[in-house]
C-alpha cells in the first residue's frame, strides 16, 4: 500500500512539474528576448520549484555539498537522472551545457538552453561549436559562465559503469581553465525512466578543483577516479546496493 501511494504521489508529482514549464517559460519570455539574463532567472527560478515541490509532495530533498564555482570553469558531472541537472543548475550562478544538437528543437528546453548560451553539438563537431563559443564570450555576444559536460555522455543508472570519453579531456584543455569535477547519487532517488521517485535526500558534491595544465590522459583518470569514488561513496550512503550484491545477498 506505501509503494502504491508513493507511486500515485509521484505521478502527479510529474504531471504538476511539468505543467510548470511553459508556465516560467511565459513569465520570463519578455526578458529572455531582450537579454539572456531573463533566461538563466527563469531557468533558476523552475529549478527551485521544482526541488520545493518534490520537497513536499514526494518527500525528496535536495542536498549540495562543497563550493559551487563562479567564474568561467569547466563542469565535468556524473550524471544519472534530470534532478542531477536541476540540482547543478540551480547551485551555479550561470550554468551553460554540452547538448546534443537535436535538443535544439525540443519546445521550451531547446530555446532556453540556446539562450542560456549552451553549446549544441554534432558528433566530431564539439571542437568548432566550443571555439565559436569562447570566441562570442570574449566578443561581448555571450556571458560567461560554468559550462557543464557530462563526462559519460549520457544518463546512467546508478551502479553501471561506463568509461569517460576523451572529449572532456579536450575541452579541458582547449578552455585552459579550472574543471569542477561533481558526483551524485540523485539516480536513487529520481530514476532515468519510469514514474515512481524514492523519499530520501539527494546529494550532488563539487568536489575540489582540478588545475588547467594536466595532459589529457593524466586528467582524465583523475576525474574518473575522482567522481566516481565520491559518486560511489553517496550511493552507499543512501543505501543502495548494485543489483549483482543484491543477488548474491
Amino acid at each position: 500500500m506505501g509503494y502504491a501511494i508513493q507511486w500515485l504521489r509521484s505521478l502527479i508529482f510529474i504531471v504538476v512539474m511539468y505543467a510548470g514549464m511553459p508556465v516560467y517559460a511565459l513569465v520570463y519570455l519578455p526578458w529572455t528576448l531582450v537579454s539572456p539574463h531573463g533566461a538563466v532567472a527563469a531557468c533558476h527560478a523552475y529549478c527551485r520549484y521544482v526541488k520545493w515541490l518534490a520537497g513536499w509532495m514526494v518527500n525528496l530533498k535536495c542536498e549540495v555539498r562543497g563550493t559551487p564555482p563562479e567564474g568561467q570553469v569547466l563542469v565535468a558531472a556524473k550524471h544519472q537522472s534530470f534532478l542531477d541537472i536541476i540540482m547543478i543548475f540551480d547551485a551555479i550562478p550561470h550554468g551553460k551545457f554540452i547538448m546534443k544538437q537535436l535538443l535544439l528543437y525540443a519546445p521550451i528546453l531547446g530555446q532556453y538552453a540556446y539562450r542560456l548560451g549552451s553549446v549544441p553539438v554534432n558528433r566530431g563537431k564539439r571542437g568548432k561549436a566550443i571555439a565559436k563559443m569562447l570566441a562570442d564570450v570574449k566578443r561581448g555576444e555571450a556571458l560567461p559562465g560554468q559550462l557543464v559536460i557530462y563526462s559519460q555522455g549520457t544518463r546512467l543508472a546508478p551502479g553501471v559503469k561506463r568509461p569517460y570519453k576523451v572529449g572532456t579531456a579536450v575541452l579541458y584543455e582547449q578552455m585552459g581553465t579550472d574543471c569542477i569535477p561533481v558526483a551524485t547519487n540523485a539516480g536513487v532517488f529520481w530514476p532515468r525512466h519510469g514514474i515512481y521517485r524514492k523519499p530520501g535526500t539527494a546529494v550532488v558534491t563539487f568536489l575540489p578543483t582540478i588545475p588547467p595544465g594536466l595532459d589529457q590522459e593524466t586528467f582524465l583518470a583523475r576525474l574518473e577516479h575522482e567522481v566516481e569514488t565520491a559518486s560511489d561513496a553517496l550511493l552507499e550512503e543512501a543505501g543502495f546496493v548494485p543489483p549483482e550484491e543484491a543477488e548474491t545477498a
